[in-house]
């Protein structure tokens, strides 16, 4: 697997979710690193954590009709310190399909997630993600690449931002809850609806297990879609966790084509833990940087 697909993994599918939305405030991150290389910075200092009871949930009352009793929705959502997960991913548009490539990811919350790509039993790729930067090891090709959000933003011609991706695999919601944001209920879910500048977003809550189940933003000027939809919901510590998301994209690309892209991310195993997992990496000098 090259490098230019591995970095698709993580810019593509998360590329057109960010267009004109502002980074969601993040939690307290330690000052201690992590991490085994000086490629690596941090972002600046997010706020405080809150207190661990009320952290796992976002209440919000729903906009009832008139006459009904105001019911209250509580989004539950996954709080961790730092995750390890068994995955593989498919990717599938115009130009690239593969199909159940094996990855490894490990996180911690709110600043590192470290990817390591494996194909016929040995690493072809690693990467760590950071508030404010991308790298990439090609481990076959003998190269790496680094990335920040703002080349990445203009490379794809949508606004990139490591909050966003992370939200993306552990199933919380994207976007903060807006002021102008309401509740409605289609069937057996609780839609929040939200305007986040140029998006129209529809975050569907399911009734039966308080889980975003599925998300669609809409950009109003282009009419550019994005689906997500998380499936196989099991319990990871306290917490349940969407084992299957499914990505969908329909974008206008800059020559006006439209351009469909499909992705899945299916965990085999994820485990939520107290104590860092280790980020290991570090590129060998004989490597080249290619951008």
């Amino acid at each position: 697997m090259s490098s230019k697909i591995t970095v698709g993994l993580v810019a593509i599918s998360l590329m057109w979710f960010t267009a004109c939305h502002k980074p969601r405030s993040s939690k307290s991150v330690s000052q201690k690193s992590d991490l085994d290389t000086t490629l690596i910075t941090r972002g600046p200092e997010p706020k405080d954590t809150i207190a661990a009871d009320t952290a796992a949930t976002d209440t919000v009352a729903v906009v009832p009709d008139a006459g009904e009793p105001m019911p209250v929705v509580k989004v539950a959502e996954v709080d961790f310190d730092y995750l390890t997960a068994k995955s593989k991913f498919s990717f599938k548009s115009a130009k690239q399909d593969f199909d159940n490539t094996n990855v490894n990811i490990r996180m911690k919350k709110d600043s590192i997630i470290w990817l390591s790509v494996t194909g016929v039993g040995l690493e072809v790729a690693r990467g760590i993600i950071t508030r404010d930067s991308i790298v990439f090891m090609d481990k076959i090709h003998r190269d790496y690449f680094v990335f920040n959000y703002e080349q990445l933003s203009k490379q794809y011609n949508f606004d990139l931002n490591f909050d966003l991706l992370q939200s993306v695999i552990i199933g919380n919601m994207p976007f903060e809850m807006q002021e102008n944001g309401r509740f409605v209920k289609e069937n057996d879910f609780y839609v929040l609806k939200q305007a986040v500048d140029r998006l129209e977003v529809d975050n569907y809550i399911a009734e039966k297990n308080q889980k975003l189940s599925r998300l669609k933003a809409t950009e109003v000027p282009t009419q550019n879609t994005f689906t997500l939809d998380y499936e196989d919901f099991r319990t990871v510590g306290s917490f349940l966790f969407p084992f299957i998301s499914h990505i969908n994209l329909n974008v206008l690309s800059k020559e006006q084509q439209k351009l469909e892209t499909t992705m899945r991310l299916k965990h085999s195993k994820v485990e939520l833990v107290n104590q860092s997992p280790g980020f290991p990496f570090n590129v060998p000098s004989s490597y080249k940087r290619k951008r």
